[in-house]
């Protein structure tokens, strides 16, 4: 087996951690992880500079300059996971779907509920967008925290709009 490796950087939402696999898959990102520990050093170590791409394009995307990333995810999970986060990986920037609407684009063989599940068990947020899926009522819950969640979606709405206005 391989060492992962990983990087923290400071960003405009706190410090984040990224771990990618050996190949450079990436695996984890973890918002506001200040407080989170290394990963093991037995199964890990820190490599900057192989991750700074990633690192980069995070950064860009969070600073309002990019609207999509070109990176390898390594995200694992369950079958059924990885089918919700390949769908919401197809939500357009500045857009959002309802968990019931992903539902039936996935054929109907999943619940709302479950997609909600695989969004929240999501190990790579922001790069696989489940801040895009919102409640019929709401914004629905986020695992980095509702707040977080409402100021994405501002942001990717307001730059959407700029660049329409920009355009037409």
């Amino acid at each position: 087996m391989s060492m992962s490796i990983f990087t923290r950087f400071d960003s405009p939402l706190g410090e984040i951690l990224l771990i990618a696999d050996g190949a450079g898959g990436l695996q984890r990102l973890a918002l506001d992880a200040k407080t989170e520990p290394d990963p093991d050093p037995t199964t890990a170590h820190r490599d900057d500079e192989a991750l700074r791409d990633a690192s980069g394009q995070v950064q860009g995307y969070l600073e309002g300059r990019r609207r999509s990333f070109s990176l390898t995810l390594a995200p694992g999970g369950t079958e059924p996971q990885r089918q919700v986060w390949s769908a919401l990986l197809r939500i357009p920037y500045g857009e959002t779907r309802t968990y019931g609407e992903l539902a039936q684009r996935q054929g109907g063989d999943q619940a709302p509920r479950s997609i909600s599940a695989a969004s929240n068990a999501n190990p790579l947020p922001i790069l696989i967008p489940c801040h895009r899926v919102v409640a019929t009522d709401g914004p629905g819950s986020y695992r980095c925290g509702v707040a977080l969640k409402e100021r994405l979606l501002t942001m990717e709405r307001e730059a959407a709009l700029a660049l329409a206005r920009h355009i037409g």
